[in-house]
């Protein structure tokens, strides 16, 4: 499975970028959504990686986003120590895109 989760608004954004965060059930800043690791996800993630941070979670993880999903998604909160920069990508030390720690965010973001 993999978790992602909004780090910026959708404002500004193109059309086809603000469809593609619909399309993924990611409306609003902090919202997280489970996928699964299929061509057709990784797509869509990487069409939007300018606003989002995505990546391999662990069984644990799953099972506790699971119970606080409401719908298809689930409202974390900021989180705990900051981000880096929502502005840059994972490679330029910043918080967008593909990362591998995502377990250690997501938990840091639960409420």
């Amino acid at each position: 499975m993999i978790a992602a989760i909004q780090l910026r608004g959708s404002i500004g954004a193109q059309q086809g970028v603000k469809d593609t965060l619909s399309f993924l059930n990611l409306g609003r800043k902090h919202s997280c959504v489970l996928l699964e690791d299929n061509p057709v996800n990784q797509g869509m993630l990487k069409k939007c990686v300018s606003f989002i941070t995505y990546g391999p979670v662990s069984e644990e993880t799953v099972s506790t986003i699971k119970s606080l999903l409401k719908g298809k998604t689930a409202h974390l909160h900021p989180p705990r120590g900051g981000l880096k920069s929502i502005k840059k990508a994972i490679t330029q030390k910043g918080d967008l895109g593909l990362r591998s720690d995502m377990d250690s965010l997501i938990g840091r973001m639960l409420p």
